[in-house]
């Protein structure tokens, strides 16, 4: 077991190795300059931020101060999540750089073939009609003034006899040459279009297109989901009909709220709004179905009093989830029951018109103190409706073979993070909403906090309203 524990350990250390490194590459190597300082930075930041991550992850069990933990939970654990859609991203992108490469490369061969001649460049000659000589290239203009200099006269040098223009001594002597007119100043020569880079400037280009744009979806996506956790659950509501609760019962509303995870980052402010949350639907009914906490009853106490608060007809009640046999469960359940919530440890208690049950986590074997469906559920009168109380879901065979109508569970978040919910769906028989297995119906909120990242990315946290509905005429 040990071994198995150590293999795993090493291939979950290599495979982040990896994505950091390729991270680097994309972000950082492809897109900075060697040397310089946005390279040292983004490369310190490859190395600092998964150490916060390893710190936040282990600071709980290793005994952290509260303080410190706090400290290291936040940048640790949200990088994580920007790791995840970074890396998603980068890997979209990888498809869309040839493609980049390609629309640059032809806009550069267009611009190029539009660009003007070299000025000054003329042809030699120019073609006539078929047959014809062709015309001599004009003369250029500095070759004219070469030649007209050259007939002027040096000083010293006696001047040439005049040629006379006519053999008529009477005419009248030729008037001057007019000057010539002045060359027209040279349009300055057009400037060339704009065009894409090319060679190293065109890869450098695609690089910091690809990068930022990753930079921005990955950011942008975790920026929203905090947002949504931070923000509080929605309140959802689903009516659930069951064939054995009496018509007296009909219309019962059960506030169902799991995985709420108190701990460094969610606190007492967070507990604040599920309870206003809660009481602002007037259940009949509180049922808060695991994952209080992470953390101890010395750090988290103060943060879970708001819960004294929650307001329902019929009371509340809590179950163990996993989370409580990694901070105490003992405690938890003592103080919780301080805050005027009735735990169900293997225990059911009698509603008007049904039975509720609630059964300890499977995380409470390796404590023995595991479900015990027998003695929650197994004396009880069968021809009254029963609810189950159970953070996982895994549990339902055990609950359709109790004949349990409904059972309500959390654990799963919904995956929190996408595609986590793909992940969740191979470890769970639901993983979020409501399903039927044989008689027994399944409800499955995904919760109203968040574990280690404090982001939610297609599934968005809840409470859910469960009205039972009778189906006697």
């Amino acid at each position: 077991m040990v071994v198995v524990f150590v293999l795993v350990a090493v291939a979950v250390l290599a495979l982040l190795a990896g994505v950091h490194r390729y991270v680097w590459r994309r972000l950082v190597g492809d897109t900075t300059a060697e040397g310089g300082l946005a390279r040292r930075a983004g490369t310190v930041a490859v190395w600092v931020l998964p150490l916060l991550s390893v710190g936040a992850f282990a600071g709980g069990r290793a005994g952290f101060p509260f303080w410190l933990q706090q400290v290291l939970a936040w940048p640790g654990y949200l990088w994580l999540a920007v790791l995840l859609y970074l890396t998603l991203a980068l890997l979209v992108g990888e498809a869309a750089r040839p493609l980049l490469r390609r629309v640059l490369a032809r806009r550069a061969s267009r611009a190029a073939a539009a660009a003007p001649a070299v000025p000054g460049a003329e042809p030699a000659a120019t073609a006539g009609p078929a047959g014809a000589e062709a015309e001599p290239a004009a003369v250029p203009r500095t070759a004219a003034l070469a030649a007209a200099s050259a007939t002027k006269t040096l000083p010293g040098t006696p001047a040439a006899a005049p040629v006379e223009a006519a053999t008529d001594t009477d005419a009248p002597a030729a008037s001057p040459a007019p000057e010539p007119a002045p060359e027209p100043e040279a349009e300055p020569a057009p400037e060339p279009a704009p065009h894409a880079p090319t060679g190293p400037s065109r890869r450098l280009f695609v690089a910091r297109a690809v990068g930022g744009a990753a930079a921005l979806a990955g950011l942008g996506t975790v920026g929203y989901g905090t947002y949504g956790v931070l923000r509080g659950p929605r309140v959802k509501r689903i009516t659930v009909p069951l064939a054995r609760l009496p018509r007296s019962a009909h219309g019962f509303r059960i506030a169902v709220v799991s995985d709420i995870h108190l701990g460094p980052i969610l606190g007492r402010a967070h507990t604040r709004r599920i309870v206003d949350t809660i009481n602002a639907t007037s259940p009949d009914l509180v049922a808060v179905v695991g994952d209080l906490v992470d953390g101890t009853v010395a750090d988290l106490g103060t943060a879970a009093e708001p819960l004294a608060g929650l307001e329902a007809r019929h009371g509340s009640y809590f179950v163990t989830g996993n989370h409580e046999y990694f901070s105490g469960a003992a405690e938890w359940v003592d103080h919780v029951r301080e805050l005027g919530l009735r735990p169900l440890e293997n225990a059911r208690v009698e509603i008007a018109g049904f039975d509720l049950a609630g059964v300890n986590d499977v995380a409470g074997e390796s404590e023995g103190q595991g479900p015990d469906f027998a003695a929650a559920l197994g004396d009880r009168d069968r021809g009254r409706a029963s609810v189950l109380l159970a953070h996982q879901p895994v549990v339902i065979d055990d609950a359709v073979a109790h004949g349990v109508d409904l059972q309500l569970s959390g654990h799963t978040h919904g995956g929190q993070l996408w595609p986590g919910n793909l992940l969740a769906e191979l470890a769970n028989p639901t993983v979020a909403g409501l399903e039927r297995y044989g008689d027994t119906q399944l409800y499955v909120s995904r919760g109203a906090g968040a574990w280690g990242p404090p982001v939610r990315v297609g599934a968005p946290s809840d409470i859910t309203v469960v009205e039972l509905a009778s189906k006697r005429t």
